[in-house]
């Protein structure tokens, strides 16, 4: 329980980030790889509506460019929104700041979980339903929530970032250092025991493990979360999104009962 306390608070450490960014990951892979079965497309893919953009464009197709500049429109909302909702619960001395976000995300999966059906039949400026702004939106919302948490070390929403992460760190632990060392040692003057060379050619190429197991296990949960996602889509509908919107829903609203006394005051005019 002090755990799920723990990981909205102002005061942040390496294991509530990644225990955060493990359950955000899977809660992003679930309505991402589901909102693809419903709306073939994926709504945090914000690199493939940025290229749609510029197709569209050049294509001279202007629902193309309609429906990626809605998508990346609310998407940066999303983000936008985040970061307000963070700064003004800084200001006003809560100790929860990563709560209020997370208290929106699941207040917009419910009414989708629910209503979902009916979303897309709403049309917008965009040429889209409104679910495909309303996930965009929640993505923009959740991959900053991480991003902020973790001075932007962690994202959950997509996964590029974390797979170069974790291609770079296997490229060093499979670096051959030997091929350093004769360097080193080819380069020392004849009976010398001091390498002219930099400390980090001597002392070889080492990988993060750390970095390394963050980037695996984020990519591991949003499979997870996908496989998840594609599977309650596929066989109950829209409703597989309510456990998750419940999930973030105990994880906002319990740690803000601790800002209690904070909360009455703000209520009453007083913060």
């Amino acid at each position: 329980m002090r755990r799920l306390l723990h990981l909205t608070h102002r005061h942040r450490s390496p294991a509530t980030n990644q225990a955060l960014g493990l359950l955000l990951a899977f809660n992003a892979g679930a309505v991402n790889a589901g909102g693809f079965l419903v709306l073939q497309r994926y709504t945090s893919h914000m690199t493939g509506f940025a290229s749609q953009l510029a197709d569209g464009a050049v294509l001279g197709q202007t629902t193309l460019v309609l429906n990626a500049l809605g998508a990346i429109l609310a998407f940066m909302a999303g983000a936008a929104v985040c970061a307000l909702l963070v700064h003004w619960a800084r200001q006003q001395q809560l100790r929860c700041v990563y709560a209020l976000p997370l208290l929106l995300e699941a207040a917009l999966l419910f009414p989708f979980g629910l209503m979902g059906a009916i979303t897309l039949s709403w049309h917008t400026p965009f040429a889209v339903p409104l679910t495909v702004l309303l996930l965009s939106f929640i993505m923009g919302l959740q991959n900053a929530v991480g991003s902020k948490t973790s001075g932007g070390r962690i994202r959950t929403t997509h996964m590029t970032g974390n797979i170069t992460d974790l291609g770079m760190e296997l490229g060093k632990m499979l670096y051959w250092n030997r091929q350093s060392r004769r360097a080193a040692q080819s380069a020392m003057p004849e009976g010398s025991t001091a390498s002219p060379l930099p400390e980090a050619i001597r002392s070889g190429v080492h990988h993060n493990r750390q970095r390394a197991a963050m980037a695996a296990s984020l990519l591991g949960s949003f499979v997870l979360g996908g496989f998840a996602g594609a599977l309650g889509f596929q066989h109950v509908g829209f409703i597989c999104v309510v456990p998750l919107a419940a999930l973030l829903f105990a994880l906002s609203v319990m740690p803000m009962r601790r800002d209690g006394a904070r909360w009455r005051a703000i209520l009453r005019g007083e913060g």
